[in-house]
């Protein structure tokens, strides 16, 4: 396994604490489709929330938020109705759920202070 694919790994875990510490129910971890993959799909009260996790041990490639860009944005959009129809089918017609996208970002720097930011409806 890479380095890379740890160290992601590791900060959805630490999303995933602070979400369930909140008392959020994980329904999907790592839900992948075509279009793209959506770290974390969880309930929060009557919202089906899909949750991408950055993770950054060091700012210096910028802050964790940033590196949601417009095409992971759409991406993301587009694996999440993907999760919509083959969880919601009502004959197409869809009885929509309340859903949001959020952003967690985790910065975890050596020696330092972790933090966990949680971005309700970032898009």
């Amino acid at each position: 396994m890479p380095n890379r694919y740890k160290t992601g790994m590791y900060g959805q875990r630490l999303a995933e604490e602070y979400l369930t510490a909140r008392r959020w129910t994980i329904l999907y971890r790592n839900y992948r489709t075509r279009a793209g993959e959506i770290d974390l799909i969880a309930r929060d009260g009557e919202y089906t929330v899909f949750l991408e996790v950055k993770y950054r041990r060091s700012l210096a490639f910028g802050e964790p938020p940033e590196a949601v860009t417009a095409g992971k944005r759409a991406a993301l959009r587009c694996a999440a109705q993907e999760y919509v129809r083959e969880n919601f089918p009502e004959d197409g017609d869809l009885p929509f759920p309340d859903c949001r996208f959020d952003v967690i970002a985790v910065y975890d720097p050596p020696g330092g202070q972790r933090t966990v930011e949680h971005l309700a409806d970032a898009f």
